[in-house]
């Protein structure tokens, strides 16, 4: 960090910080440490942390001195790659610290400015974020109508322009670090496969436990089949469903809600949408044939035709999985029908089990 390079940037910012802070005292002094600590060094001295905390010592006005220790977080490929990370981080530790006995105190946690100014945020309990608005329709309300009256040339039309958003969006990025931790997300996150399956209430239809842990096990299998996957990072918008899709008039839309760092596998945007065509077909009796079969099939060729990729549908199989875990969860779909539900978890099973995505076997669940 350019402030620890140089000391008297820092000491100044941490000076007018810690004078609103403790009233009547100055910097005297600012000193790197040892990763996550005051360690010193010796044959196991530690040469990388998570940390990187600066010993700060304060004297008031009668010479009186007190010791702290300012931190900040390191970028690393351990979980801490995203900025939110780091923040939830010493949120985390602010919180926590409090909570067990003969632990160093926690006194404020914050955000550096741009300008280097820090900003406290120890009183505050939860965060926020302001956007813009997105005046429309969810795409949704277009597959339910298509569900019950067919496919239009204007439904193909915003298959395309969404196939197309994709193709464009998915620019190729040079870093395995980054795949490793978006197929790990995949796994164990909370909102990737593990913790949507904790997510299940108990017995639910279509979907008991013993299935859930055999499911839940065939993907973590894959986390070392898509190690040879590494070079197909790209950018992604890490949530594309159709309730993240605003339509204006004909193609015009603006996309909701990019997460999981805006990088990752492209494969997990494809299905993220494609889940949705044969989602909303299951409990309509003749949508698959009325139409939604028409976007399942125009959205892969439009996309593949635009970006061709070879090896897709070889990692495809973990990532529709998770999808279909999440909309057949009851938390998200209550009125999901117990054969819809077996359905479309029983696809996702025959597919990791394949080890290959075959898009055009979906048919077979509607006939």
């Amino acid at each position: 960090m350019a402030a620890v390079r140089k000391p008297e940037l820092l000491t100044s910012a941490l000076g007018d910080h810690f004078a609103r802070l403790y009233p009547g005292h100055r910097v005297i002094s600012v000193e790197p440490l040892a990763p996550d600590s005051g360690a010193t060094a010796s044959s196991t001295a530690k040469v990388a942390g998570y940390g990187r905390p600066v010993r700060v010592v304060l004297a008031d006005e009668q010479g009186v001195t007190l010791e702290l220790v300012w931190r900040t977080a390191l970028p690393n490929e351990f979980g801490h790659d995203r900025a939110s990370d780091r923040a939830g981080d010493a949120l985390l530790a602010f919180h926590d610290f409090a909570l067990i006995p003969d632990h160093i105190a926690a006194i404020d946690v914050g955000a550096v400015r741009g300008n280097g100014e820090l900003v406290s945020l120890r009183d505050a309990t939860e965060h926020y974020l302001i956007t813009t608005y997105a005046p429309g329709t969810i795409y949704a309300t277009d597959l339910r109508r298509v569900a019950v009256a067919g496919a239009f040339d204007a439904d193909l039309a915003r298959v395309d322009a969404l196939a197309g958003c994709l193709a464009r969006l998915h620019v190729p990025i040079d870093n395995r670090a980054a795949y490793r931790r978006c197929v790990r997300d995949l796994i164990g996150h909370g909102e990737g496969i593990y913790g949507i399956v904790d997510g299940y209430p108990a017995n639910t239809p279509g979907a008991p436990s013993a299935r859930l842990h055999a499911l839940e096990a065939r993907c973590a299998d894959w986390r070392w089949r898509l190690r040879e996957h590494e070079d197909r990072l790209t950018r992604t918008h890490g949530d594309f469903h159709p309730f993240n899709v605003v339509f204006r008039d004909g193609i015009d839309f603006t996309l909701l809600d990019a997460s999981r760092g805006a990088r990752g596998e492209p494969a997990d945007d494809v299905t993220a949408m494609i889940v949705n065509y044969a989602l909303f077909a299951l409990d309509v009796d003749g949508a698959w044939a009325r139409g939604l079969h028409a976007l399942w099939h125009r959205f892969w060729t439009h996309y593949l035709h635009l970006r061709p990729d070879r090896h897709l549908f070889d990692v495809a199989p973990p990532w529709f999985a998770w999808r279909a875990l999440v909309v057949c969860n009851p938390v998200f779909y209550p009125k999901l029908t117990e054969r819809a539900r077996d359905t479309l978890l029983g696809f996702a099973e025959r597919m990791l089990d394949a080890g290959r995505m075959d898009p055009w076997s979906v048919d077979e669940l509607f006939r």
